[in-house]
């Protein structure tokens, strides 16, 4: 039989009862058909919802072709900021060699990011990182004019270009953009770079299963045929058709929500493998960023355990009872590592011996799931087979889906994110922006 993952509600019954959750299970059949009919707000934005199984063979043996283009250079630079490089980082760490930079025999390009800040010190030491090596960009952003990826690419640019030429440089830049407009299309088109399309459909946080992501993955030497092939498993077991008991989705989006209406406004994305933090960045981007209005909207935060145990763990033993937690519990490491023996057993782990480090682990999971329960914060439990392309695309499905019935259940737009605009507008007033000076004046008042 195939494994997949898994949702584990037991840890949260004491605090929403089971029929509680069953109650809503039509709810969540309405909204997921609403998606799938694309009747509800937001629809415009729904290309990732049919995406996986859309995807072609040619497509991706194209996107793979030009990755191992790019392979051939040392380093890759991902130019972009928000879902434009957060999907690709989380998988790329997630099945990543913690260590393998620093290998000299690497196999693999080492991947960097620029365009996620405006830190002057990180470009600077960037481009001295940079000096003497091999590299190639990948540019990527619908309009172009995003302001933190555009400065960091035209500094790249003429990096690039001032050490190779422009003939090579325009072989190692592709630009993944709009279709048809925008400044990034239009140099694309003018330098002659490959170019990929981001779909008009489909917004950035939901966008890590289209060239976004998998171009990246690809070059960071992953599969992604694997990794969609999970996500295809994961949309067809979350259609309308499926029913509620086995519908991952919509079971998730209920609880969460429930666990809201009692006054749990907080959500913690808690991992016990090092390699899923930037996956918990890419989550809190995906349900800050889609549920976050209208004054509400569950608060998306994220933990690294065991670490974190021993600086947020007092708050969340014993701080204010507005959180629960979602943990991802991958149940098989790749690879064993045993307690040894010691004679002195000055430590006192010797009781320890001969067991896996992952075993250790797991009883530390288990054991502060327990205490956290017992503390008054509700646990649901995620359980990933392994670390793998395939129960990546599963996840990251998985949580896209769970997102679009879960904020449809709270009664907003899950996929507009008109926020985010504010501090643009007073950045370019500051900035003396063209276009902007009203704003300009009007700022300087409140100064």
């Amino acid at each position: 039989m195939e494994k997949v993952i898994s949702l584990n509600l037991d840890k949260v019954l004491s605090f929403v009862g089971k029929a509680e959750i069953e109650s809503k299970a039509a709810l969540a059949k309405q909204y997921n058909e609403v998606l799938h009919k694309g009747s509800g707000k937001g629809s415009d934005f729904l290309g990732w919802l049919n995406l996986p199984t859309s995807i072609t063979s040619a497509h991706l043996d194209d996107i793979q072709a030009t990755a191992n283009e790019l392979r051939k250079c040392e380093v890759v630079v991902v130019v972009g900021i928000g879902g434009s490089y957060l999907g690709a980082k989380a998988v790329i760490e997630a099945l990543s060699n913690s260590f393998d930079w620093l290998q000299k025999d690497r196999k693999n390009p080492v991947i960097v990011y620029a365009g996620q800040n405006i830190g002057e010190d990180y470009i600077y030491e960037l481009l001295a990182y940079l000096k003497g090596k091999s590299f190639g960009i990948i540019n990527i952003s619908k309009s172009g004019t995003t302001t933190e990826p555009a400065l960091a690419f035209r500094i790249l640019k003429k990096e690039l270009e001032d050490s190779v030429g422009k003939a090579v440089a325009k072989t190692r830049i592709v630009a993944v953009t709009d279709a048809a407009r925008g400044a990034l299309h239009t140099l694309a088109k003018n330098e002659g770079y490959k170019m990929y399309v981001i779909p008009d459909n489909v917004g950035g946080r939901f966008s890590v299963l289209t060239p976004v992501g998998l171009l990246p993955i690809a070059v960071a030497g992953f599969d992604i045929k694997k990794l969609v092939e999970g996500a295809v498993y994961m949309e067809k077991n979350t259609t309308p058709d499926v029913p509620f008991e086995k519908n991952l989705a919509e079971q998730y989006a209920v609880t969460r929500n429930e666990l809201y209406k009692k006054g749990k406004k907080i959500e913690i994305l808690v991992n016990f493998n090092p390699k899923l933090h930037f996956f918990a960045e890419w989550w809190k981007q995906l349900y800050g960023e889609s549920e976050g209005k209208d004054n509400k909207g569950i608060y998306p935060a994220a933990v690294d355990f065991t670490t974190d145990l021993h600086s947020m763990g007092q708050w969340i033993q014993e701080g204010e009872r507005t959180i629960f937690e979602t943990v991802i519990s991958v149940a098989n490491a790749h690879h064993k590592v045993e307690v040894p023996s010691d004679a002195e057993d000055l430590d006192g782990l010797n009781f320890l011996v001969g067991k896996r480090v992952d075993y250790v682990n797991k009883m530390a999971e288990l054991g502060t799931q327990l205490a956290h329960v017992d503390g008054g914060v509700p646990n649901i439990k995620v359980e990933v087979p392994e670390l793998s392309e395939y129960y990546l695309g599963q996840l990251i499905y998985f949580f896209e889906k769970a997102c679009g019935i879960s904020g449809y259940i709270l009664e907003v737009n899950p996929f507009d994110q008109p926020g985010v605009e504010a501090y643009k507008k007073n950045m370019f007033a500051l900035l003396n922006k063209p276009g902007f000076e009203k704003a300009h004046e009007e700022i300087q008042k409140r100064l």
